[in-house]
């Protein structure tokens, strides 16, 4: 009986299926139980769950971990009812006022049959009112996460993955028959799907050569494998570089969590442009020995020498490849600015309402931190063995609470007093970091 509370506690399967189920078992249970070597199954199969990698609904009741060693980005994963009697985090209207603020991006894709035509925002009213379905169109928004309190919250569904992989949450708001046509993406993406349905056709395909005359990166030859279609709650996963097709059968919303991460060439390329305004070397070529040649126009080998001995001679350590990248990785997007405080606070008051109310960070904000560092928003800060734990928290939750600013000595010691709180005072003036709400 309590293999069948704990299988009904885990998949959450009526009570007579189950019972069938462990009757079948049994006579393997009594094997476990008489052979000592086998007894590793039994211990599998009935340990407490509390010991287990809880399974998440998100995943289709798989745990965390098993989704990350089984699918990410290895293959594709349907969950139906993903997140159950989901309806969604913004309406026609509120989207539409959306994309009338330059400082929101967005993208309006319309579709002629074949042909397709793209559109930057902001959009005016006289615009949204010109759309018909005549003409499928697709309204895309960028950031929803940044301008909505649940898309934002939507991401703390997904923190078995590492903050630093997060780019954004994007809405797709589509007429019937609208979508962006096949394409593959760069990066790993969970597509959940809001109020309405869509209909995704998904391939394996190694032939990614693009349609030259589009303004979309729409495939040429798209051979679709596998198909779909998902209602309100359902998600689908999918890893980079998976030939995918979306197209709306009802006026539907479906919003697209992004995990980015820099390529090869980027990343190298960034390190070395820092590495080089960080770079001093002395002394310039010479050739105190030169020798008259019989050919001036020729390039001396002795010069490019020169370079290699130079090259050779650089270090690149580990320590300034992690600082990079801790910075890199939380550089907010260029279009990105913060809004400012809402109250112009001395450090006394701000502490004061800091312990009172609790802080979060803002929706735009990027902070990474572990016990010797940490980085926000494409910067570095040292920090002190007393003090890593709260940010530690911080960055993992996005937020203090009350309560924990409240807990515990050092955050009341002489480090929080002159470094830390001073330094969550300068986040709050800059917009960074926001005190809770009431």
């Amino acid at each position: 009986m309590e293999l069948l509370r704990i299988l009904t506690e885990i998949f959450g399967t009526s009570a007579p299926v189950l019972r069938r189920a462990v009757k079948d078992l049994q006579p393997t249970m009594r094997l476990c139980q008489d052979q000592p070597q086998a007894t590793s199954l039994l211990t599998i199969m009935t340990e407490s769950p509390r010991r287990r990698a809880p399974a998440l609904t998100l995943l289709g009741g798989l745990s965390a971990a098993t989704f990350l060693r089984e699918y990410w980005q290895k293959k594709p994963l349907l969950v139906r009812r993903a997140i159950p009697d989901f309806a969604g985090y913004i309406g026609a209207g509120a989207l539409r006022k959306l994309t009338v603020d330059e400082s929101v991006q967005s993208r309006l894709v319309i579709k002629d049959q074949r042909n397709w035509s793209l559109e930057h925002g902001p959009f005016s009213a006289r615009r949204w009112k010109a759309l018909t379905p005549a003409t499928p169109w697709t309204v895309l928004v960028q950031e929803l996460n940044f301008h909505v309190a649940g898309a934002d919250a939507l991401l703390d569904r997904f923190n078995f993955i590492p903050h630093a992989r997060v780019d954004d949450v994007m809405v797709s708001h589509a007429c019937p028959g609208g979508g962006v046509g096949a394409h593959v993406d760069s990066y790993d993406v969970f597509l959940l799907q809001g109020p309405g349905r869509r209909r995704w056709r998904i391939s394996a395909q190694q032939d990614l050569a693009l349609r030259p005359d589009l303004p979309l990166r729409i495939l040429k030859h798209f051979k679709p494998e596998q198909e779909w279609i998902l209602e309100p709650g359902d998600m689908l996963y999918l890893p980079p570089r998976y030939a995918h097709e979306g197209t709306a059968i009802d006026e539907c919303f479906t919003y697209s969590i992004g995990f980015r991460a820099p390529s090869a060439q980027e990343w190298v390329s960034l390190y070395l442009m820092d590495y080089a305004e960080h770079l001093t070397l002395s002394g310039a070529y010479t050739d105190p020995d030169l020798r008259p040649g019989a050919h001036p126009g020729a390039l001396p080998a002795a010069m490019p020498r020169f370079l290699a001995q130079q090259v050779k001679a650089l270090r690149f350590d580990a320590a300034s490849m992690r600082d990079f990248s801790g910075r890199l990785l939380t550089e907010p997007k260029p279009h990105v600015f913060f809004p400012p405080a809402d109250a112009a606070l001395g450090l006394a008051a701000f502490r004061k309402q800091a312990l009172a109310r609790g802080i979060r960070l803002d929706p735009r904000t990027r902070l990474l931190a572990d016990s010797a560092e940490l980085w926000c928003n494409g910067e570095q800060f040292a920090v002190a063995s007393v003090e890593s734990a709260a940010l530690i928290t911080l960055a993992d939750q996005r937020g203090l609470s009350a309560t924990a600013l409240n807990t515990g000595d050092a955050l009341h010691g002489k480090a929080w007093r002159s470094t830390l709180w001073p330094m969550l005072l300068q986040w709050y003036d800059d917009g960074w970091l926001r005190l809770a709400a009431t």
